[in-house]
């Protein structure tokens, strides 16, 4: 794909979480080529999903839409795209843009990345490489997590970690890399989806809080934890992690806040859960090294706090915020898309078999629109 001899591109790489909240774009300058490259951020933006975020969270709650609703959503939602990278890129020009797609369902070997591209390609004028889930599950693979290669890339310099980290992904779901230090790429690199996280927490606010999310963790940080509800909840947390297969659709643990919300206050509840999901996130990531959080997540005080109290009784040495260590928190993810952007584009895999379980070798990924 593309001009062979180009060593410096920039890449624009877009994610949109399961917690259907906004389109995260990050500019990523990449120097070289394969497992050897390099990637910097230039810049990042958010854009709100506005009125798309409630037909989103429609499909991905399996409610009935049709087909001509289904057809219109991708369409705006790529239009949408395409406007927030040209605000994003500005007079630069991107060589390549990466898009996630919104997560609507996920239970391998089935699952859907909602995305049309051309509009992305009809205004940029740039090849688009998409449905990087796809190739691994069709090879047998869980199609995730699908960024630890990228972790590994964009902290392998970092001499701080030369003994390896924990990279938490506090998303809709968390999940975590682990990364045993100065390594080959792809060498101890271990990857799983832990719990539901922000998909609760969110469902939590916005069902006893009357808002989208508790920014910053302020209602739960004025809670106190349930020791019944709090033992039920990471009882079924833990269940889900154990399995070592990638969560989605039906993972969420919403049947607790259902029996609880009636039971207890809501900054109770948002309390609880943040207790609960950081005590089992704490004994997944034990001895693991330094633990870097990145994600919406890491910016909730409540389950920050929470974290740092439970790591503590699981061997964890410190837990920091990604950027102390280089690596964006806020754009994480999508700087990683715009890595494995480009290691599509360098027709490298991007899936670990011992990571997704896909059969080795794992296949190349994405599907292309444009030029390409």
């Amino acid at each position: 794909m593309g001009d062979q001899a180009v060593q410096s591109r920039l890449v624009v790489g877009c994610m949109t979480g399961t917690s259907i909240d906004a389109i995260d774009c990050a500019l990523v300058r990449i120097e070289g080529r394969g497992l050897e490259l390099r990637a910097s951020l230039v810049r990042g933006a958010s854009r709100s999903l506005g009125t798309l975020r409630e037909p989103l969270r429609a499909l991905a709650e399996q409610k009935p839409v049709s087909a001509d609703e289904i057809a219109r959503i991708a369409l705006q939602f790529g239009a949408l795209h395409a406007e927030a990278i040209s605000d994003l890129l500005g007079a630069d020009r991107a060589n390549l843009v990466c898009v996630h797609g919104q997560t609507v369902f996920h239970a391998p070997p089935a699952s859907w990345q909602l995305m049309n591209p051309w509009p992305i390609v009809q205004k940029l004028k740039v090849p688009v490489v998409f449905d990087l889930r796809g190739a691994d599950l069709a090879a047998g693979g869980q199609g995730a997590p699908i960024t630890p290669l990228a972790d590994q890339i964009l902290l392998a310099e970092r001499p701080e970690l030369a003994r390896g980290c924990c990279v938490l992904n506090l998303g809709g779901f968390a999940n975590a890399t682990l990364l045993a230090g100065r390594t080959e790429a792809a060498d101890g690199v271990r990857g799983f989806d832990i719990c539901a996280c922000n998909q609760l927490l969110d469902r939590i606010a916005r069902e006893t809080l009357a808002r989208e999310f508790d920014e910053d963790g302020r209602e739960a940080a004025k809670g106190r934890v349930d020791a019944a509800a709090g033992t039920e909840l990471a009882k079924s947390l833990s269940e889900s992690g154990t399995s070592r297969r990638s969560l989605g659709t039906g993972d969420e643990s919403f049947s607790w806040l259902e029996r609880y919300r009636s039971r207890i206050s809501a900054q109770d509840l948002a309390a609880t859960a943040c207790d609960a999901i950081a005590s089992v996130i704490a004994r997944h990531c034990s001895n693991s090294g330094p633990m870097l959080l990145a994600g919406g997540g890491s910016r909730n005080r409540a389950l920050f706090s929470a974290l740092v109290r439970h790591a503590g009784a699981n061997g964890v040495p410190s837990v920091h915020i990604s950027d102390d260590f280089g690596l964006s928190s806020e754009y994480r993810e999508a700087m990683e898309f715009a890595v494995l952007g480009a290691l599509c584009q360098d027709r490298v895999a991007i899936t670990l078999p011992g990571v997704t379980g896909v059969r080795s070798p794992a296949p190349i990924s994405g599907a292309w629109a444009g030029i390409g």
